[in-house]
């Protein structure tokens, strides 16, 4: 018997700043050649690393099954994740809190709640800081 998934396109794009890494993998029915854009930084005190992966052009029309994003090197202080990217002077439309879940290291849909909408991801992490 086939997977379920099989034909849903899965893909995943990394990027690393000094010590940190940022991973976002998905799994997503549809095929509309759709551009994103990731940026990852680190604050001028190195004390925060931030993460966002979004829909230049604001809606996605991707079904997504599923989604995750990691942090390594540092701890996840606030993350948003949105049906709607903001574009023409409309606002970011934030997913309803059960759609997602958010650990010291992860945010990811959840199971059963995630509505198949995303099309930006923000998160900002704070870094392991040096005690002298």
């Amino acid at each position: 018997m086939a997977p379920k998934d099989k034909g849903i396109p899965k893909g995943g794009v990394q990027r690393e700043e000094g010590d940190y890494t940022c991973t976002f993998t998905y799994s997503a029915q549809g095929g509309t050649n759709e551009q994103w854009q990731m940026n990852i930084g680190v604050s001028e005190d190195n004390l925060l690393f931030s993460c966002s992966v979004w829909r230049p052009q604001g809606k996605s029309y991707l079904f997504f099954t599923q989604f995750k994003a990691e942090v390594k090197g540092a701890k996840i202080e606030y993350a948003m994740a949105y049906s709607q990217a903001a574009v023409g002077g409309q606002s970011d439309i934030p997913l309803k809190q059960e759609e997602f879940e958010i650990t010291e290291t992860t945010v990811s849909h959840r199971e059963g709640k995630f509505r198949f909408e995303l099309s930006k991801l923000m998160i900002v992490a704070k870094t392991p800081r040096d005690e002298l």
